[in-house]
Parts: C-alpha cells; sequence; structure tokens
C-alpha cells in the first residue's frame, strides 16, 4: 500500500502549468491577486487572452485562488 497521497481538485494542474507556461504557480497566484474584484469567469479570459492559457488551465487557477482567498 502506497503512502503517496493524490493530489486532486484544481491544484492537480500545477505540474503542467508550471511546466507548459515556465512561471511558478506564486507567480500566477499574484497575477490573479491583482484581479480579485473581478468575476470568476473574468478572471479565466484575462488568463486566456493575455497569457494564452487554455481554458482547463485557467479555470483551475482562478478556482483554486478563490477557494484560497474565500472571505
Amino acid at each position: 500500500m502506497s503512502t503517496d497521497e493524490t493530489v486532486k481538485g484544481p491544484a492537480s494542474y500545477f505540474p503542467s502549468i508550471e511546466k507548459k507556461y515556465a512561471k511558478p504557480i506564486d507567480y500566477w497566484l499574484a497575477t490573479l491577486g491583482s484581479l480579485k474584484d473581478q468575476k470568476h469567469m473574468e478572471m479565466v479570459a484575462f488568463l486566456k487572452t493575455q497569457h494564452n492559457m487554455g481554458h482547463g488551465h485557467a479555470n483551475a487557477l482562478v478556482a483554486y485562488f478563490r477557494a484560497r482567498n474565500e472571505s
């Protein structure tokens, strides 16, 4: 039996996001921090249009960011 825990949810995309876009996750979370007053899909659209990010990766980052920063 393995003791490794499988990463689930939005964070499961993080290794491929870092590899494909050559920036650490902290970079993307900081970028989203400057957009915190926007709606979820507005943030996704920003990542897609300004950084040429795919929808799945953008959505995963925004979902993680918003869940972590809920008040």
